[in-house]
């Protein structure tokens, strides 16, 4: 057996109700409007949102690419001018006038050819060293020369591997002033504190960046007799920037500045530019921005993308200056004024935002008449439905919209005929059940009147049937049987009218706390020494702590004798009786089972079974009121009693009784 369980209560927090909200009714039409809003509001923020920053993103791409060939073409405007100097020097290693003036031993006689060479080409630097780097000849300043060039990388090169050599190289100033002196204070420049540039202490450039270029002079045998170097001097010398700028550029104005810029660094020092300062100077001695001195300078990797050029932002590309020894010496760079391409970016955004605008504005206008379209066979439905819940089920609905709105009026339309036939249905049923509703409240009535009326007299019947048969001699049988007859039916007729008199006005149940399995137990006691039982076994199966419960002991012992009486005459007087009792602590009732090992209900008696005069025993056998007087004593105590039969296997009947009543509680004894 199991023990009673405790009730677990329902500990879910209910749902907020806020009755404002309920109250308020939205149209289908303003739904239909704010759905279509939603949704155009939604793509449209999307597109514009993706489409705005396509836009970012492919200009910034579009100006990246064209800052990138421009650097190329600057890249190329640079070496063109190494690969002249180049070309020249290497032209004048190899004039007549060189070898004979060395073998002659008379440099002088190649000193004016050598002047008229170097300012027909724009030199600053144009000298001869002999195979040991001792300088003899300077065209700038003749009157200083024999001191050794060796350790001047182009010539050190060429002096080693007695082929031409060309690069970019840097000069001290001492070097520059001796090849020509006035060079050198073209080289000095004044650093000038510029912003997001990285921290120096130094305030000056003294040294010099030189496009240079040696070449060996050799004898007829091909001996090497010395060098021949020249170069230009890349500090405040424009000719390059100018040039990328024209040809790349053509020199363009926007909003009052010039829309392209080319640079060349010493380092991270502007030393030949084109970039301005906001006085319109040339912006020599600023320096270029940490940033970018870090990825190009230090990394060696070129920059490509947006950057701060001394007091506005540009689209830049920096890459690495080298020396004839492969390292970083200095930047090339171009730059696109930035505040172009955001001008265009910032028109084609409000262009794009303008056309969805107009677009969102467009569809939503669009998609309001086309909800008044779906909305118009809505209002005839809603109206045709309003009528119908007033009562009018003549509604109809036309609409031809060949779609499901057109399905569903026609379906309305069913369902309005449909409701009206059988509104006209109902009418007539109700009709015939309050007729006969009438009328078995007259028979019912007039039943009770009659059976009232007829108690008396039976009971008379029965008494002196009964005294007949105690004082009528025994000799004769015919007449023996014949009393028996009058007493038997006397008796018959009593139990009908007791039992219809019982059904006609069943008490109230008078209930105190009551132990359920006493009671059975007593019920048991009562019937198992009768004739009927003696071939019947009832097994029990009682739950020991079984609560007790607040009934009419009296009501429900004859219940509990009516299922038990009921189940032996089943059985016919042979087979088994089950009773078992058991809590159900969920609904806080006590369950008693009654099952027989009887032939069992078949369904169409099933759903008759407790409907009063209904019996399936042999005439004169039963009222067919037993059932029905339980049923209502069941539910005059709250409770619930069910059947459960299969034809051949048996029947088990289910008494729920509360544990509980009006409102008060058991107590465990």
């Amino acid at each position: 057996m199991t023990s009673a369980t405790k009730t677990i209560s329902d500990q879910r927090k209910p749902a907020i109700d806020i009755p404002c909200l309920r109250s308020i009714r939205i149209p289908i039409a303003t739904k239909l409007i704010l759905s279509f809003l939603l949704i155009i509001v939604i793509i449209s923020v999307v597109f514009m949102v993706v489409g705005v920053r396509i836009i970012q993103d492919r200009i910034l791409a579009e100006a990246q690419e064209k800052v990138r060939n421009d650097l190329n073409t600057a890249r190329e405007i640079y070496n063109n001018e190494l690969m002249r100097i180049d070309d020249i020097v290497g032209y004048t290693a190899q004039r007549f006038f060189i070898k004979d003036a060395f073998i002659a031993n008379d440099l002088d006689a190649a000193f004016g050819e050598l002047a008229r060479i170097k300012d027909a080409e724009n030199l600053d630097v144009l000298a001869i060293t002999d195979q040991y780097g001792y300088v003899l000849i300077r065209t700038c300043n003749s009157d200083f020369t024999g001191d050794n060039q060796g350790h001047d990388e182009i010539i050190h090169t060429v002096l080693n591997r007695k082929e031409p050599a060309a690069a970019t190289i840097i000069v001290s100033g001492e070097d520059l002033a001796k090849d020509t002196p006035g060079i050198a204070e073209q080289a000095h420049i004044d650093l000038i504190d510029t912003p997001l540039a990285r921290p120096i202490e130094e305030t000056e450039v003294t040294k010099g960046m030189m496009l240079k270029a040696a070449a060996p002079i050799f004898d007829y045998d091909n001996n090497l007799l010395g060098v021949v170097y020249g170069g230009v001097l890349l500090n405040r010398n424009y000719a390059i920037v100018d040039k990328v700028k024209q040809t790349v550029y053509e020199d363009v104005i926007y909003e009052g500045q010039d829309i392209g810029t080319a640079t060349i660094f010493l380092d991270d020092v502007r030393i030949s530019t084109n970039v301005k300062n906001e006085d319109g100077s040339r912006s020599i001695g600023t320096r270029v921005s940490e940033e970018v001195y870090n990825q190009v300078i230090l990394q060696g990797e070129p920059w490509i993308d947006r950057a701060y050029v001394v007091n506005n932002w540009y689209i830049t590309a920096y890459e690495p200056i080298r020396d004839v020894y492969d390292r970083i010496i200095g930047i090339l760079y171009v730059g696109i004024l930035e505040q172009k391409y955001s001008d265009i970016q910032r028109q084609t955004v409000y262009t794009y935002l303008v056309i969805s605008i107009i677009g969102a504005i467009a569809t939503m206008t669009v998609s309001y008449f086309v909800g008044q379209r779906i909305l118009v066979p809505i209002n005839k439905l809603v109206s045709a439905s309003k009528e119908v819940a007033a009562g009018n089920l003549d509604a109809k609905v036309t609409i031809r919209t060949n779609d499901e709105l057109q399905y569903l009026a026609d379906s309305f339309n069913a369902m309005a005929l449909a409701l009206k036939k059988r509104d006209e249905q109902f009418k007539d049923f109700a009709t015939q059940r309050i007729m006969e509703s009438e009328r078995l409240a007259l028979v019912g009535q007039l039943s009770a009147n009659i059976a009232h009326e007829l108690n008396n007299p039976l009971q008379g019947i029965v008494t002196f049937s009964h005294l007949l048969l105690e004082d009528q001699p025994c000799d004769n049988p015919s007449h023996q049987f014949s009393l028996d007859k009058i007493a038997g039916q006397a008796n018959r007729c009593r139990d009908i009218i007791r039992g219809l008199l019982d059904f006609s006005r069943q008490r109230k149940p008078d209930k105190t706390l009551c132990n359920i399995n006493e009671v059975i137990h007593e019920c048991v006691s009562l019937v198992e020494h009768q004739a009927l039982f003696h071939n019947i076994h009832v097994v029990t199966h009682f739950q020991t702590d079984l609560p007790l419960a607040i009934t009419d002991a009296a009501q429900i012992e004859r219940v509990f004798i009516n299922m038990i009486v009921n189940a032996a005459e089943a059985m016919e007087g042979s087979g088994y009786l089950n009773i078992s009792t058991r809590y159900r602590a969920r609904k806080d009732s006590i369950e008693i089972a009654f099952s027989d090992t009887g032939p069992g209900i078949s369904d169409e008696n099933l759903k008759k079974i407790f409907d009063p005069f209904f019996t399936t025993k042999d005439v004169g056998h039963g009222t067919g009121l037993g059932l029905a007087i339980s049923y209502g004593i069941i539910k005059g105590h709250k409770g619930a009693i069910s059947v459960e039969s299969q034809v051949g296997q048996g029947t088990t009947f289910i008494v729920s009784l509360p544990v509980k009543a009006n409102g008060e509680e058991s107590t465990d004894g």
